[in-house]
């Protein structure tokens, strides 16, 4: 992939999820969409849209957001990225393409869908499909095989529709060209950097204060605070009460009889003299010739190790060609091949591979064995008093939580049961109690509690919770006494930004009427500084990434110096004049047509999809159920 391309990979992952998401749906752990329910949240052209399928939707839209954001993920974010209007969307898209699909008579037959779920990787054991697996991968994600196929059915008609609108999609060597010249012309650029923290002498009266704390008193609430109630099960505390019998050990050894199974490995050392796959056939044959001649010398009896450091263009040169112990899987099938068919000591004639000529030699053959029972027996012991142990847990924290829902009270029922109930302090959701092993999720889970609610039960990775919240302070404003601090701080950056901000928009007026930049610099006591060339979407030699300020200099030229005003940048302000402008050599536009053809065809495609929906969208009856959103 082209570097600007794998650079924003994560900016138009961004768009896909959180804009309109059209081309990619959200499908695992959807129910069926033409289920008819009581419970609907909206109605498209008769098609039902259950709470149950708003659920799983937004669910799966968060856990997606949060591989972006990871720990940043709060509530505010998901409110400010409108997750739940976002997973409302895409079940609506999705409804209308399944009609529009409908409608074309697209279907997917038995044969297409069974060899697309034989494809999934997840559902894979060395490269083939494995039963087992596959049930076991659905079940542990609440799916049965026949609700599986449901969706993948469905999703293969989407992928059908969306090839069916977009086939007419076309992107010209013009267009391709176009784009690569103005991805790749170059920019250099003079500037001065005038830095906010360098400004001194800021010293708010108390009027100031006193405004600013008036203006801004939401930004100077404290935070909710919540205290719980909870009861933690520890597998580990049930681990004294599972027996483990004979019977028990050998039905395990049984039915797990793969785990016990060491295949054959081979360990190796290699030398590589690379050569490209599709490189001309004199250039290979010069590389052979080369893995031939240090083939010669290792034959005579010179040490491999050293001639793999000397002449190997492997990575594992600096370890003297060592590849340690592999299995058959684990290297190229023509690598494999041959290694597994030598004796320990021998020494390979040159082997072609993608990656060029190898010279193997196997240092040592360790065939396959299985452990027996009794060498597994301690292993599998520990193995099934774990599994137990959990299940024990999980069995009591149910019975605890249907209790719950009979009316009981937690604290009596723990009581009743000879359990430990735990409360902590108040504490707001950014400092979650230190005593909780996850105790990010544990005060997620808390505070999307009402007050003296059971949770459901909670894993946090090391046993299962059931949380009551038995106290919830709002958040309030401080009185400016108590904020004072915190108030004069921010009203100082915020002048310190406003006075270099000024002085900059200065310097460019008399830049812009005839003064010389290094001139203005000395004038002001800065150090103007080049910054070379750069393309737009790189990252800008002395500056960083800031694509305000690359947005601004490739905007300019020998006609218009100067921009409009000073550049707010992560540092400070900039004030930048251009300096020269260069276009990329139109040799390098072959290397990369094929990429940026690519790339340009997914860009139309996810307009015209986003177009055709919102046609479709104008035409349709829509209809979400009232009061839904205040739910």
């Amino acid at each position: 992939m082209l570097s600007v391309m794998r650079k924003h990979a994560g900016t138009w992952m961004i768009k896909i999820i959180l804009g309109a998401i059209v081309v990619v749906f959200v499908f695992w752990g959807v129910g069926s969409y033409t289920t008819h329910r009581s419970n609907r949240v909206a109605d498209v052209n008769g098609t039902i849209i259950t709470l149950d399928d708003y659920r799983a939707s937004y669910t799966n839209l968060v856990e997606q957001v949060r591989q972006s954001f990871g720990t940043n993920l709060n509530d505010e974010l998901i409110q400010t990225l409108q997750l739940r209007q976002r997973a409302l969307d895409q079940l609506i898209d999705r409804s209308l393409m399944l009609q529009a699909a409908e409608g074309y008579k697209l279907t997917v037959t038995d044969e297409e869908l069974a060899e697309s779920i034989r494809n999934i990787a997840a559902f894979q054991t060395a490269g083939a499909f494995d039963n087992q697996r596959y049930i076991n991968m659905l079940s542990r994600n609440q799916l049965s095989p026949g609700d599986f196929e449901i969706q993948q059915r469905e999703l293969m008609i989407i992928d059908k529709l969306q090839s069916f609108i977009t086939g007419n999609i076309k992107v010209s060597d013009p267009e391709a060209q176009h784009w690569y010249t103005w991805n790749n012309s170059e920019v250099n650029l003079e500037y001065v950097l005038l830095n906010p923290r360098q400004v001194e002498d800021i010293k708010p009266n108390e009027e100031e204060i006193r405004d600013y704390f008036e203006q801004h008193k939401d930004t100077y609430k404290t935070d909710p605070e919540i205290k719980v109630r909870y009861l933690f099960l520890k597998p580990g505390d049930y681990e004294a009460k599972v027996s483990i019998s004979e019977d028990d050990i050998l039905d395990y050894y049984e039915s797990n009889s793969e785990k016990f199974k060491t295949p054959k490995t081979v360990q190796a050392r290699h030398i590589l003299i690379k050569v490209d796959q599709n490189a001309a056939p004199e250039k290979v044959e010069s590389a052979r010739l080369k893995a031939e001649d240090v083939l010669k010398m290792a034959k005579e009896g010179q040490d491999f190790a050293e001639l793999a450091r000397q002449y190997s263009e492997g990575p594992t040169n600096v370890k003297g060609g060592d590849l340690g112990a592999f299995t058959r899987e684990q290297m190229v099938k023509p690598f494999s091949d041959k290694a597994f068919s030598m004796q320990a000591a021998e020494i390979s004639q040159p082997v072609r591979t993608q990656f060029g000529w190898h010279i193997i030699k196997v240092e040592k053959i360790n065939p396959a064995k299985t452990r027996s029972m009794d060498e597994a027996r301690e292993e599998i012991k520990k193995t099934l008093i774990t599994e137990r142990a959990r299940n024990r847990a999980y069995d009591e924290a149910e019975a605890v939580y249907d209790a719950t829902f009979e009316g009981q009270d937690l604290v009596g029922i723990a009581q009743e049961r000879n359990l430990k109930i735990q409360t902590t302090k108040l504490f707001p959701q950014k400092s979650p109690p230190r005593e909780i092993k996850n105790a990010a999720r544990f005060a997620s889970a808390a505070f999307n509690l009402p007050v003296n609610e059971v949770s459901d039960i909670q894993d946090f990775g090391d046993g299962y919770y059931l949380l009551e919240v038995i106290e919830k302070v709002p958040s309030k404003v401080q009185e400016l006494k108590s904020a004072e601090a915190e108030v004069i701080k921010d009203l100082v950056k915020v002048k310190q930004d406003e006075k270099a901000r000024d002085q900059a928009n200065t310097i460019l007026t008399e830049l812009k009427s005839g003064e010389s930049l290094a001139a203005v610099s000395h004038k002001y006591n800065l150090a103007p500084k080049r910054t070379g060339f750069f393309k737009r979407n790189d990252s800008i030699p002395t500056i960083g990434y800031d694509q305000g300020i690359a947005s601004a200099a490739f905007a300019l030229s020998e006609k218009k110096k100067f921009p409009e005003e000073a550049i707010k940048g992560q540092k400070g302000y900039y004030v930048i004049q251009f300096q020269d402008r260069k276009q990329p050599p139109l040799s390098g536009f072959e290397k990369e047509k094929a990429e940026i053809r690519q790339r340009l065809m997914q860009q139309k495609t996810m307009k015209i999809i986003e177009a055709w929906l919102n046609r479709k969208k104008s035409e349709s009856e829509i209809i979400i159920e009232e009061g839904f959103w205040n739910s």
